[in-house]
């Protein structure tokens, strides 16, 4: 077993892709599959489960992968401190439903960053391929919500995927809509309000189900319904028509400028927005940090909207 195959097999599970891994590795997919190959050989394990639709990691491979990892980041301390390098490359990925804020403490991660080499990854995604993602160890961690309709189904992904799920804060639905539109002045909205405008919502793709939706209420006989499966082109409908979504109240200024407006929602329901993790991955330095960002910038905001509906 050599650091380069460890290496090849940590590349492959970022990817997802023999072929993408390859590509990124600068060497053939034939002596890419051949290292994995025999290093599957020399363990006495499958790392790789193959299939005519692709690869994924075996269980067998994940709890490998997580000790792989250890030993290449335990190797580039070593090389940095008798090779005398000052730096090194920092990895840090996390997979997220469609948040602002999320967007907005990696944006202060990059600034913090006092390293010359880094290699983020912010995976704006459906519900199912983050739970996967971290699963799969291709994300550090995940953000998503729970709440009543969904609890079971999610937390039973977790423990069939040995994720932990942490709380960042809970909420209660707001629609987000812009600031001319019709309800904009009200205090709150009721549900039967809504039916009349168009409801925005992201696409969950082949994994189409309430249990993973991204919007907390479920709005029936809504006769006016779009899919996007973007962030980017679902602020731009919002702002353009007088359609909504339905959100956690919090908005980044930054990124969503003052047209869009929250406006909470009448009703008993509450959700949890939390991250998931590997349960057997301790956080690095860098995840930890993110998630120090995370929470600050999550207290700065619910203060604010607190003191906003008072």
């Amino acid at each position: 077993m050599t650091l380069q195959q460890l290496r090849y097999a940590i590349e492959i599970a970022n990817c997802g892709s023999m072929n993408e891994a390859a590509k990124r590795l600068f060497i053939s997919q034939p002596s890419l599959s051949n290292a994995i190959k025999e290093l599957e050989n020399e363990l006495g394990i499958t790392i790789f489960d193959r299939t005519n639709r692709g690869i994924s990691i075996s269980i067998d491979g994940m709890e490998f992968l997580g000790y792989a990892r250890q030993i290449i980041e335990q190797t580039e301390l070593i090389e940095n401190r008798y090779h005398g390098k000052n730096r090194t490359q920092i990895h840090f990925s996390v997979s997220t439903q469609h948040y602002a804020f999320v967007v907005d403490a990696f944006v202060k991660l990059m600034k913090q960053s006092d390293v010359n080499e880094y290699s983020f990854h912010l995976r704006e995604t459906q519900t199912y391929p983050i739970i996967e993602d971290v699963r799969s160890l291709r994300s550090d961690i995940g953000i998503l919500y729970i709440n009543e309709r969904n609890f079971k189904v999610m937390n039973k992904l977790f423990s069939d995927g040995n994720l932990k799920f942490t709380p960042l804060f809970n909420t209660s639905p707001h629609v987000l809509i812009r600031s001319r539109h019709p309800l904009a002045n009200k205090e709150t909205v009721k549900m039967e309000e809504l039916l009349g405008f168009p409801y925005i919502t992201f696409e969950q793709g082949v994994n189409n189900s309430l249990h993973f939706s991204e919007e907390m209420l479920s709005i029936r006989s809504n006769e006016k319904s779009i899919k996007v499966s973007d962030r980017a082109t679902l602020s731009n409908l919002l702002l353009g028509t007088d359609g909504y979504t339905i959100g956690t109240g919090i908005l980044v200024s930054e990124l969503n400028g003052h047209q869009l407006i929250s406006v909470p929602v009448e009703t008993n329901e509450t959700v949890t927005i939390g991250w998931i993790a590997h349960k057997d991955r301790q956080p690095s330095e860098i995840t930890a940090q993110y998630i120090e960002l995370l929470n600050d910038m999550i207290s700065q905001n619910l203060l604010d909207l607190n003191q906003f509906l008072l």
